[in-house]
């Protein structure tokens, strides 16, 4: 059981009623036309199309909360988009929870539409496209998570463009805790923010990550090529090894393990098969074009330091020396 499950069901009707309104401090905030509106929103989250840019009228909010960007954000409009070309453009690129705080949502991304009502979270990814239809009179509070932690947290991508009633236990603790935070002006240590990003990863996974076995395992199918891809761009580089990995697929060196170990094989394994392959390819070709390059230098270009452990990493895959590979010798 996990620590949110224990969260006690009395006064949830109290504190809902108390933080599911409009932010009057929002409200308080100059009204913006379209233009005004958009260059706001930019930098942290995008550009955004609506249907009525004449008709416009919004208003945006920056904060900071728990350590994270955040925006109070609403508008008039009934559609609001952000297409592929947006996206190109702008190049925004995380994860980012869309509070309902206000008004009523439909928020369509992946093909996946998530209704929202004052108390509910979804979770949608700014490098993809994404429709908002509005009732008109709608307030988010936004919070943008980076994603190469938000991943290494979570040990698996997580499901985007769906949405959470505030009845669920994780969801209320979520919305409890972000809005909480966000009216709280005393300022808290470093130590304690991080624990508070933690739990807000933890509920986060709560919601997001798939339980069934079947659609995890294709989010973590998806994730082992992304990953095989990384390593096959860089396994020449000497200084790229399971580390630097992790960290270019924006998961834990532990969670990178377990995704090899699966698959009985580790990252390790995986880097140095594809370096012995592709000095066997380069022998057989110094053998066919009689070049005389030094096998040494073979073994340098793809990604050895030490000729005496390529020699015996490839003896032991291919059963006879660099050497002997390249015809140099029976």
């Amino acid at each position: 059981m996990t620590w949110f499950e224990n969260l006690p069901y009395s006064h949830e009707t109290q504190w809902l009623e108390i933080m599911m309104h409009p932010n009057p401090d929002l409200l308080r905030t100059t009204e913006l036309n379209y233009e005004e509106w958009r260059d706001m929103l930019r930098p942290n989250w995008g550009l955004y199309t609506p249907d009525d840019p004449k008709g416009f009228a919004g208003r945006v909010r920056s904060r900071r909360i728990c350590g994270f960007n955040a925006s109070d954000i609403s508008n008039n409009v009934r559609r609001c988009e952000r297409s592929q070309r947006d996206v190109r453009l702008d190049g925004v690129d995380h994860y980012y929870a869309v509070f309902q705080i206000a008004g009523r949502s439909t928020i369509i991304q992946n093909e996946n539409a998530a209704t929202l009502v004052p108390g509910d979270v979804t979770l949608l990814d700014s490098a993809r496209p994404v429709t908002y239809l509005n009732d008109g009179h709608e307030q988010w509070l936004s919070l943008q998570l980076p994603r190469r932690r938000l991943i290494s947290h979570l040990g698996v991508e997580p499901k985007v463009g769906f949405g959470d009633r505030a009845g669920t236990r994780a969801g209320r603790a979520l919305y409890q805790l972000i809005l909480e935070s966000a009216e709280d002006k005393r300022s808290i240590s470093a130590p304690a923010e991080k624990y508070m990003q933690l739990a807000l990863y933890d509920l986060l996974g709560a919601l997001f990550v798939p339980s069934d076995r079947a659609t995890a395992s294709i989010y973590n199918d998806k994730l082992f090529t992304r990953i095989c891809n990384i390593i096959k761009d860089r396994f020449a580089d000497p200084d790229f090894g399971p580390c630097e990995v992790a960290i270019e697929a924006g998961i834990s060196l532990r969670y990178l393990q377990k995704l090899f170990s699966q698959r009985n094989s580790t990252c390790s394994e995986f880097m140095y098969a594809l370096r012995l392959d592709h000095a066997a390819r380069l022998l057989h070709r110094r053998k066919l074009l009689s070049t005389g390059q030094p096998v040494s230098e073979v073994a340098y270009a793809c990604g050895f330091r030490n000729y005496t452990n390529f020699a015996r990493k490839f003896r032991h895959r291919f059963g006879h020396s660099p050497a002997a590979h390249a015809g140099d010798y029976a």
